[in-house]
């Protein structure tokens, strides 16, 4: 009985299932099946022989991961690069959703957000571009401290502060279009709320402590358990450009260090098992901060 009331109720809804079937696909082809090729991790892969010619070597590429130093350096940049993400990043639209929703004028609150949303439509390429003529050694801002008796400028070279200069650019391009949910968020708060705190005498400060910020907190809870469960991707195309100014040392991550290793370099063992490493330590992090978010009293994501 139990599978029939199932089969009824499906079949009341049939045509939102006909909806779902092209994202279906869409995974099944270019995200789950593609995970077979992850038995490379474990093979001495030769492109030549291919999967099923290919020697079966264990667990010896995982064993390589753990004694190779540019891996390591590859794996310490990327932590880096994601904690301070997780630091500044991830904060940074829930304060400008929070300032721009605090302007009186309607008019001035969509011009703000046409202003911030627009970098999100760059590619990396032209956001680089831009940066390197404001930041660079020959840009704008060289140019600026040159006339004051300041030479030798050039943020854009410099590795001692490139994963921070990678974070303001992530804030810069990213931080419009993040503010988009946090908007429709705050927009589900019962303007009854507001109104009871103004009566009590509640300023606008605490309006937005005690209304805004615990209206929101379930949207910021799973954006945070999605934010953790993807902290290991911290940007390949924007560090692959540029990485040859700045050197290995300051911008190989984990992805491009697959890239290189593995398509340019043919290590493809190697690079596969850093690669499902990588998924599966993703894994265990969007399982633990969702349980943890459970625990504190939030609902999670599964």
């Amino acid at each position: 009985m139990a599978t029939r009331s199932r089969l009824q109720r499906a079949a009341k809804v049939r045509t939102m299932y006909v909806f779902i079937i092209p994202g279906l696909l869409f995974f099944t082809v270019f995200a789950y099946l593609p995970m077979l090729g992850n038995i490379v991790a474990f093979q001495d892969y030769r492109p030549f022989k291919g999967i099923a010619g290919s020697r079966f070597v264990g667990f010896d590429n995982f064993a390589r991961i753990f004694t190779d130093p540019e891996l390591f350096q590859a794996l310490t940049n990327t932590l880096v690069i994601a904690l301070l993400l997780l630091l500044f990043a991830f904060p940074a639209p829930i304060l400008l959703a929070l300032l721009i929703n605090s302007l009186m004028s309607p008019r001035l609150k969509r011009f703000i957000q046409s202003v911030v949303y627009l970098p999100h439509f760059l590619s990396w390429v032209i956001v680089i571009s831009i940066w390197q003529k404001i930041f660079g050694g020959s840009g704008a801002l060289a140019h600026v401290l040159a006339d004051l008796g300041v030479h030798g400028f050039n943020l854009m070279s410099d590795p001692d502060t490139f994963k921070f200069l990678v974070v303001a650019q992530s804030i810069w391009k990213s931080v419009g279009w993040g503010t988009i949910i946090y908007f429709a968020a705050i927009s589900g708060i019962p303007q009854e709320l507001y109104e009871a705190a103004a009566v009590d005498g509640a300023g606008s400060w605490k309006r937005t402590w005690h209304v805004t910020l615990p209206g929101i907190m379930p949207i910021v809870s799973l954006l945070l358990i999605l934010e953790i469960g993807g902290i290991l991707n911290v940007g390949f195309e924007q560090l692959l450009l540029q990485q040859p100014a700045v050197g290995k040392d300051a911008a190989q991550v984990l992805d491009t260090f697959v890239y290189f290793r593995g398509i340019l370099g043919g290590d493809w063992g190697l690079s596969t098992a850093a690669g499902l490493l990588k998924g599966i330590v993703a894994t265990v992090l969007i399982i633990a901060a969702n349980r943890f978010a459970k625990r504190v009293g939030g609902s999670g994501v599964f």
